[in-house]
């Protein structure tokens, strides 16, 4: 099980506040304007700054 479609409609990047969206894998939220990786535990995102993985390119993603 992996994070509901209506939770990502309201959820938002803590940093810049836009849009996010779940990787290929649903393994996390991603925010394409920031760059950062938000990492899924236990059907949980974690969306904290402190805690986000930092990437050059989203795409992979």
């Amino acid at each position: 099980m992996s994070v509901k479609k209506e939770l990502l409609e309201v959820l938002a990047c803590p940093k810049c506040k836009g849009d996010i969206r779940l990787s290929a894998k649903s393994d996390y939220i991603v925010c394409d304007h920031c760059k950062l990786l938000y990492e899924i535990k236990e059907d949980i995102p974690i969306m904290l700054i402190d805690e986000a993985k930092q990437v050059e390119n989203t795409e992979e993603y």
